[in-house]
């Protein structure tokens, strides 16, 4: 099979000059090809493997490109990297590898384009097309990865005990390829997964986060924790999420399996936003369900407070995780505190307090907020689903009323502790502290507008009150 005419940017032109001149057999290999014949879109980075130095082939594709750029070399891994307008281009000698149990790191050795194939973690990555000007475009598929492609399966090149145990991190990959592309795992290779999936403990968190991150920004990233869940890779890194799977049943009384019911509202989110920390939102909103549990005669299974003990589990989830401890994860943080809040609401007579004080700890996220619960309803009662969507509807409204009229979102109090503190001449203290909440409470309640005048006048009253006067100047 010749691939030539797909190969339209001038830059393989270039490597191909650039082999022929140094009598290298050169490939590309890998993303680029699969991606090439799947017809998806082109990655920026593509990978080349020449029969001879990867370095030297880099250094000499950019000295006929005549960049100014200099080449960065890896000699410990025998690599180069060049930039050419938005692409980023690796060249590697083709090499073979053999590992140590402890350890992904391979021990390389130089090696043929066969070996270099063999040591690829599946056989639709170890598709190679050849360069060289006399057979440029040719398609090497030693692994039958084309017919994979056309059956839409992932399976490794070699045993898939070895490509796994070798390097673990694989295994993350297979799942992710497989959301990405909406391929099955060969049923070996899954196996195979489920049979090392303690291995992963050689794999760094960050890595393995990495993977993690990409299964959730898949299309239908239920897929993805389910088939982490089913052949134990879940268990090995995010053991709290694990904790969310199972039904108690109690006096024929039984609550929902948390953790199933976390993957759709996953995936109602993914209809709607592709935010990965909206995202981290949906798998967090009811992490502390297994804590909170309680079974009670009158009232059946309650989960009470699970939204406050799950917003304080963020950041040890996150730490463990790898994730960023910035406002990322507070964004995170604020969500899962809030998202039963809208629910309620909708359940009750919204009052104009309940939506300024939603509005108040909601800020800029309001409208994350109800697009997180929109998705947390998952009932399998069509009637149900319908009367708590068109309540969230009469809730949204409500907000944008508000909004307009008071503009609480991201509220500043019209008197600050500073203000407070030279009105009354007071050092910083407890009383500026109440003065400040009494204002903020009083404007979220509608006693008061949130304007200076108002607020000023309620201050003078409320200070009144704990025996505070006025500095003589300023009456």
């Amino acid at each position: 099979m010749n691939l030539k005419h797909q190969l339209q940017n001038p830059i393989f032109s270039v490597v191909s000059k650039a082999a022929d001149l140094l009598n290298y057999d050169v490939f590309v290999i890998g993303g680029f090809v699969r991606d090439l014949i799947l017809d998806r879109k082109q990655p920026t980075d593509i990978d080349f493997v020449c029969i001879g130095s990867g370095i030297e082939l880099a250094q000499k594709v950019n000295e006929i490109l005549g960049q100014e750029a200099k080449v960065q070399v890896f000699k410990n891994f025998g690599t180069a990297m060049l930039k050419h307008k938005n692409l980023e281009l690796e060249f590697v000698g083709a090499r073979k590898e053999s590992y140590r149990l402890e350890s992904r790191k391979p021990i390389v050795e130089n090696g043929t384009l066969e070996d270099d194939q063999n040591r690829r973690d599946f056989t639709i990555n170890a598709l190679a097309i050849q360069l060289n000007k006399n057979v440029f475009g040719e398609l090497i598929d030693p692994f039958n990865g084309l017919k994979d492609i056309e059956n839409k399966i992932l399976r490794t090149p070699l045993d898939p005990h070895k490509t796994y145990s070798d390097d673990p991190l694989r295994m993350m990959r297979a799942i992710r390829f497989s959301c990405q592309l909406n391929f099955k795992i060969e049923e070996n290779s899954l196996n195979a997964i489920a049979q090392n999936a303690n291995r992963l403990a050689i794999i760094s968190q960050e890595r393995i986060t990495d993977e993690l991150n990409k299964i959730i920004l898949s299309n239908h990233p239920s897929k993805g924790f389910k088939l982490m869940f089913n052949t134990k890779l879940l268990h090995q890194f995010f053991p709290k999420m694990v904790e969310l799977q199972g039904v108690d049943i109690i006096e024929n009384k039984s609550h929902k399996d948390n953790f199933y019911h976390t993957l759709q509202v996953l995936d109602n989110i993914s209809q709607h936003s592709n935010d990965l920390w909206l995202r981290w939102s949906a798998i967090l909103h009811d992490i502390a369900k297994p804590d909170t549990k309680r079974y009670d005669v009158k009232q059946g299974w309650t989960f009470h407070g699970h939204e406050f003990l799950g917003s304080k589990m963020v950041p040890q989830i996150f730490k463990s995780l790898k994730l960023p401890l910035n406002e990322k994860m507070k964004y995170v943080q604020k969500l899962v505190r809030l998202h039963l809040r809208p629910i309620v609401l909708a359940k009750e007579m919204v009052t104009d307090s309940a939506i300024r004080r939603l509005l108040f700890d909601a800020g800029e996220d309001i409208d994350d907020l109800m697009t997180l619960c929109d998705a947390d309803i998952t009932s399998k009662n069509p009637l149900k689903v319908k009367r708590f969507l068109d309540n969230f509807k009469l809730v949204r409204q409500k907000i944008k009323d508000v909004e307009e009229r008071d503009q609480i979102r991201n509220m500043q109090l019209p008197i600050n502790g500073e203000e407070i503190i030279s009105l009354f001449n007071l050092k910083p203290s407890k009383e500026v502290g109440l003065l400040k909440s009494a204002i903020k409470e009083a404007i979220l309640d509608g006693k008061i507008k949130n304007n200076k005048n108002e607020a000023l006048e309620f201050l003078i009253k409320k200070a009144t009150q704990l025996g505070l006067q006025l500095k003589k100047q300023n009456t």
